[in-house]
C-alpha cells in the first residue's frame, strides 16, 4: 500500500481544533480581522433541515444574545429561539423557592433556549460565508507541537496528510481536548456520581415561556421552553439509577418524570429519544501555553445545572477574540505568551465566579443533612425577598458580571485603524 500523499506545509496566522459552537464562533468574532484562519474540525456542522423532535436544546444567557447579534449570528438563528421570561426554582419536598422574571430585570428575556441543530446551522452558514477562514473537514488532527515561534498541526484530511503551521493554536475540542493533552495541559477533575438523562417533553399546558429548575434528591431536574407546548428536559440522576430509569417505556418514564417534576405543566403526555450523558467537573490547570489558547468545553466543563457552560465558553471567544485584535492592531505577535496571558488574567474571575456557583448548587442540594438542605432552602428564600440579591444572582445567570468584553455588549470588534481599550 502506497504512503499518503503529502501536501506542502499551510501557513495560517490562528488554527482553531474544534468546529464545534465555541470554535466557530470565535472563526465568526475574528472575520473583520486580518487575519488567516483555519478551523479543523473532525464531524463538521449539521445541515439545515426539517427539526426533529428529539433534537437536543442549548440554554442561551441573555448576554449570549448579544454576542451572536455583534457576530451576525442571532438573525439566522432567532427563528428557533424559544424567550425565557419567568425562571422558576423550587425544592422538591422541602420550602425552599424563587422566581425571577424578566420585567423584574429590564430585560426582554432572561435567556432563551436553541435547538443545538438550529446554532450548528446558523453558526456553519456564517463561517462558509467567510472568506478569510479555511473550514478544514472531515479532519482528524494526527499531531500537535510547538518549536519556538510556530506551532505545526498535522491532521489527516479525507486520507491526505497535511501539515499546518500557525503563530497560534486554539484548543476548542470539548472536554476530552487531545490538543490540550498533547501540549501537556493537565487537568483538576471531579466526578459527581450523576448523569444527566435529556430529553424533550410535551406537556399538557403551554409552559408560557417559564423555566422550571427543580431540586430533587438524586440532583437537579431542568424544564426548557422550546416552541409551543414542546420541553427540553435535563434530568439529573444518581449513576446508579440512569440503567433502570432508560430501560422504562415512555408511560413508565413519563410518570417517573412526573413525580419528580410535579403539575405545575399539567401531565406529562409525550416523550423523545432518551441520551445519558456522565456529568464531572473538568478545569485545566492552565488556559493559555506556549503557542496555545484552551478554551469552552476544553478549559471547563460543567454540571449543567443553571446552563452555564455554553455561555461560559462563548465569553471566553469574546474575550480571546478581543484581545488578539488588540494585540494585532498594536503590532504584536499575537501567540506571544505575554499576549495569551492578558486573556487567562481576564478570563478568571469569570471562571471561578461560574465554576464556584454552579459546582456549589450541585453539591448543596443533593447533600442529605437536613440542617444543609435547611441553608440551601433559606437561603432560595432569602433570594426571592431581597431584590439587590435577586439582582445580583440574574446578572450571573445572564452573562452580565464582571468585566464584559466590546462582544458581549454587543459591539464588534474594532476594525483594522480604529484601535480600540486593550484587555487587561
Amino acid at each position: 500500500m502506497s504512503a499518503p500523499a503529502v501536501a506542502a506545509a499551510d501557513h495560517y496566522d490562528l488554527v482553531i481544533i474544534g468546529g464545534g459552537p465555541v470554535g466557530a464562533s470565535l472563526a465568526c468574532a475574528l472575520a473583520g480581522q486580518p487575519l488567516r484562519i483555519a478551523v479543523v474540525e473532525a464531524v463538521g456542522f449539521e445541515a439545515a433541515g426539517q427539526p426533529s423532535y428529539d433534537d437536543r436544546a442549548i440554554a442561551l444567557a441573555a448576554g449570549t444574545r448579544r454576542i451572536f447579534e455583534a457576530l451576525e449570528v442571532w438573525p439566522a438563528l432567532s427563528p428557533e429561539v424559544s424567550p425565557i421570561h419567568r425562571i422558576h426554582v423550587s425544592d422538591r419536598g422541602h420550602f425552599g423557592f424563587t422566581r425571577i422574571d424578566r420585567s423584574q430585570q429590564g430585560v426582554p428575556a432572561l435567556g432563551y433556549v436553541t435547538p443545538a441543530r438550529a446554532l450548528g446551522a446558523a453558526l456553519g452558514t456564517r463561517v462558509g460565508a467567510l472568506p478569510a477562514v479555511d473550514l478544514i473537514c472531515p479532519a482528524r488532527v494526527e499531531r500537535v507541537g510547538v518549536t519556538g515561534p510556530r506551532a505545526t498541526v498535522a491532521l489527516t484530511e479525507n486520507g491526505r496528510f497535511r501539515e499546518l503551521t500557525t503563530g497560534l493554536v486554539v484548543a476548542a475540542d470539548g472536554a476530552r481536548s487531545a490538543v490540550r493533552e498533547q501540549l501537556g495541559i493537565g487537568t483538576r477533575e471531579w466526578n459527581y456520581g450523576q448523569t444527566a438523562l435529556i430529553t424533550n417533553i410535551t406537556p399538557q399546558h403551554d409552559h408560557g415561556q417559564v423555566a422550571f429548575e427543580r431540586f430533587t434528591d438524586s440532583g437537579p431536574l431542568a424544564i426548557l421552553p422550546l416552541g409551543p407546548r414542546r420541553c427540553a428536559a435535563v434530568w439529573t440522576l444518581q449513576d446508579a439509577e440512569v440503567e433502570a430509569v432508560l430501560a422504562l417505556d415512555d408511560a413508565g418514564f413519563l410518570k417517573r418524570l412526573q413525580e419528580r417534576f410535579g403539575f405545575r405543566l399539567g401531565r406529562l403526555e409525550h416523550a423523545g429519544a432518551r441520551h445519558a450523558y456522565p456529568l464531572r467537573l473538568v478545569r485545566a490547570a492552565e488556559s493559555v501555553g506556549a503557542r496555545l489558547a484552551v478554551i469552552g468545553n476544553a478549559a471547563h466543563t460543567l454540571h449543567p445545572i443553571a446552563g452555564q457552560g455554553f455561555n461560559l465558553g462563548l465569553r471566553d471567544v469574546a474575550a480571546l477574540a478581543q484581545v488578539i485584535a488588540e494585540a494585532r492592531e498594536g503590532g504584536e505577535d499575537i501567540g506571544d505568551l505575554p499576549v495569551l496571558e492578558r486573556y487567562a488574567r481576564w478570563r478568571r474571575a469569570d471562571h471561578r465566579r461560574v465554576i464556584g456557583f454552579t459546582d456549589g448548587l450541585a453539591r448543596l442540594f443533593v447533600n442529605p443533612l437536613p440542617p444543609v438542605r435547611a441553608v440551601g432552602d433559606a437561603g432560595m428564600v432569602a433570594l426571592d425577598l431581597l431584590p439587590p440579591a435577586k439582582r445580583l444572582f440574574a446578572r450571573l445567570t445572564m452573562g452580565r458580571a464582571g468585566r464584559l468584553p466590546r462582544l458581549a455588549c454587543g459591539v464588534p470588534l474594532a476594525r483594522p485603524g480604529e484601535g480600540g481599550r486593550r484587555g487587561r
